[in-house]
């Protein structure tokens, strides 16, 4: 028997907040995340900004060694995830570990030691490598930790499916979850990739904007879009059976009922034409939730801002729900608030979702001036609204044509 999956508990550490609710209260009040880069000297970087967090201290979650000892992939990970398990009620004495999983991903991992322990072996010699390179560079250690923390002795996994895993993370729980496997799942993603080689890669390639007016940078659907801000930080959610989560007396945020996953299978960087991939991964969805397109009210995009991508996906939207429903529905990106989390995007972009069903509010493209002919659908400008949600979407594309989509319900 196919069970029902609910969202029961979130967590979040973004370029906007550092906690759930200052999270969302940035994402209603329109606030943009990104500044000039702090973490390192961009001097002879062709790309001066990012949207870093701020004001986070390890020593106010870890003491000194421990800190020491987790890439801060991992730390916000674990940051993220025990504010969700808070938030859930959940209560390790009551619950039975092993029907506890932990699904989360890292587009890179722990790419800062990786950088700073490839620089001391070059300089120094290979003896004066860290121990500790390994198991703080691995990208599965985020998952590890969050596991060794909350002690989830469930199924335990790392995904890496570049810019969509945090989707894929909270979509492969949902089916665990569904068919039995599990009853409880931590999911969602994390990154801390604001370094200087992830910067220069990605500047490299011509992903990111060079633009050095905040307010102009990450601007998804926008004529003038010119690349992706980089982002970090980490969304957890606690996905759980419904009649587990009804048994305890949980709130509830929201239901998961439909999930898709598709391969452009066609170029390592660029979306597929006309956003192919991405449109079935949006009609699988609503086939496994039994939802018609016209019921969708919003869609949280991808909409990472570089010119491929926003027009791509604009027409997957009108090709997954046809050209009149895609009229309707209000398609916003909120990496106009928080630049672009890689791996941890979709974590944080289920966040919004779940909030915004919660709450009846559709979040804005912010920063959002010319419109552009090839993203002619309603991008929310500008100013948030309050409607009734229904069901809402939320997109996520990666890198090597991996594309991922989750279907939020309304609890009632």
């Amino acid at each position: 028997m196919e069970r029902r999956v609910v969202i029961t508990g979130l967590g979040a550490i973004t370029p906007i907040g550092n906690n759930t609710e200052e999270f969302w209260k940035g994402i209603k009040e329109g606030k943009c995340g990104i500044d000039n880069i702090t973490a390192f000297d961009t001097t002879n970087f062709k790309v001066k900004l990012a949207a870093e967090v701020k004001g986070y201290n390890p020593e106010d979650y870890f003491d000194k060694r421990e800190a020491k000892r987790l890439d801060r992939f991992s730390q916000y990970a674990i940051v993220a995830s025990r504010e969700a398990w808070k938030d859930s009620g959940l209560d390790k004495e009551k619950e039975n570990m092993e029907r506890v999983g932990v699904i989360l991903g890292s587009g890179i991992g722990g790419i800062q030691t990786i950088e700073e322990e490839q620089t001391k072996c070059v300089l120094k010699g290979p003896d004066r490598v860290s121990p500790m390179y390994i198991p703080m560079g691995i990208s599965n250690m985020a998952t590890g930790n969050v596991a060794i923390d909350i002690g989830a002795k469930g199924e335990s996994i790392a995904m890496v499916t570049a810019c969509a895993t945090g989707t894929h993370c909270i979509g492969e729980s949902f089916r665990m979850i569904k068919h039995g496997y599990q009853d409880i799942v931590l999911a969602g993603g994390t990154e801390a990739s604001i370094t200087p080689l992830s910067i220069a890669g990605f500047t490299n390639i011509k992903a990111l904007t060079k633009s050095e007016d905040k307010n102009r940078a990450s601007i998804p659907f926008d004529k003038e879009r010119s690349g992706f801000v980089m982002g970090e930080g980490a969304g957890i959610v606690i996905l759980e059976e419904l009649e587990h989560a009804k048994a305890r007396g949980a709130k509830i945020y929201a239901e998961i009922v439909g999930y898709g996953a598709t391969s452009d299978s066609y170029h390592i960087t660029s979306p597929a034409p006309g956003g192919e991939g991405g449109a079935r991964a949006m009609k699988v969805a609503m086939e496994e939730g039994h939802v018609k397109p016209e019921e969708i009210t919003y869609i949280n995009a991808h909409g990472t801002s570089t010119h491929l991508n926003d027009s791509c996906e604009t027409q997957a939207v009108k090709t997954a729900l046809g050209e009149e429903n895609a009229k309707k529905v209000m398609v916003s990106s909120t990496k106009g608030h928080t630049g672009h989390l890689l791996g941890a995007a979709g974590g944080v972009e289920a966040i919004v979702c779940a909030k915004a069903i919660q709450e009846g509010f559709v979040p804005a493209t912010i920063n959002y001036q010319v419109p552009d002919e090839e993203c002619d659908l309603d991008v929310v400008p500008n100013k948030g609204r309050k409607v009734d949600i229904e069901y809402a979407m939320s997109n996520s594309l990666g890198f090597g044509g991996h594309n991922s989509t989750i279907l939020l319900k309304k609890w009632h």
